[in-house]
């Protein structure tokens, strides 16, 4: 029943990182003409999401460190310790251990995030995924184009299944979008799928979609 706040952390820039997430005083830099509450202080109580972890400058983790050990922060520009209990999730596209064996993620900050760790494969090696995202991004794209589609043709549905998907979920999502917006039918068909997905090389035996992923 808490806030849930999300922080994107490619879109920051770096000398913005510390004020966005723990404030500023007023005065604290030019142009910083107010006080202003940083995201970590706005998410007191409730959880914290940081998206593209890996993508955070080393500076900005060595301050994200000492919150997540002490449970306090400090506004640029500040003395005063304002304490802070959140929820931190993570998230990354990347190998964080690779990226601390060279030197550009600190190997502490990656100890104390690992707490419980949720690795999600590529959807190509979760193919029971397949069809059940499709016909959710079915029923939320019909209902916005208001457009009469009652569901996809089998054969459509195995033009999904042996394709490896190499753009994951993000990639699926568009080809339904396009699908119902293009489909000239009540089903969908193979030909109103973008033609990526009717190429070869992307195709893998069908049997592996009857394989199932732990996640």
């Amino acid at each position: 029943n808490q806030s849930l706040i999300t922080i994107d952390c490619t879109t920051i820039p770096e000398s913005l990182m510390e004020s966005e997430l723990f404030g500023h005083e007023r005065g604290a830099f030019t142009g910083a003409l107010v006080t202003k509450r940083g995201l970590f202080e706005e998410g007191n109580c409730g959880t914290i999401f940081l998206d593209e972890v890996g993508e955070m400058p080393l500076s900005a983790q060595a301050k994200l460190l000492r919150v997540l050990q002490e449970q306090t922060i400090r506004r640029v520009g500040g003395t005063a310790s304002i304490h802070i209990d959140v929820r931190v999730l993570a998230a990354t596209n990347k190998d964080l251990k690779t990226l601390v064996h060279k030197r550009r993620f600190r190997e502490d900050l990656y100890y104390r995030l690992n707490g419980v760790v949720i690795t999600l494969p590529p959807l190509r090696e979760r193919p029971e995924d397949i069809l059940v995202l499709a016909h959710h991004f079915l029923n939320r794209y019909r209902q916005q184009f208001a457009r009469k589609v009652g569901g996809m043709a089998p054969e459509t549905m195995e033009v999904l299944l042996r394709y490896a998907w190499p753009g994951n979920v993000r990639e699926l999502e568009k080809a339904v979008e396009r699908a119902v917006i293009l489909g000239r039918s009540h089903l969908i068909m193979p030909e109103d799928l973008p033609p990526s997905l009717l190429g070869r090389d992307d195709f893998k035996p069908v049997a592996d979609h009857k394989r199932s992923t732990l996640v």
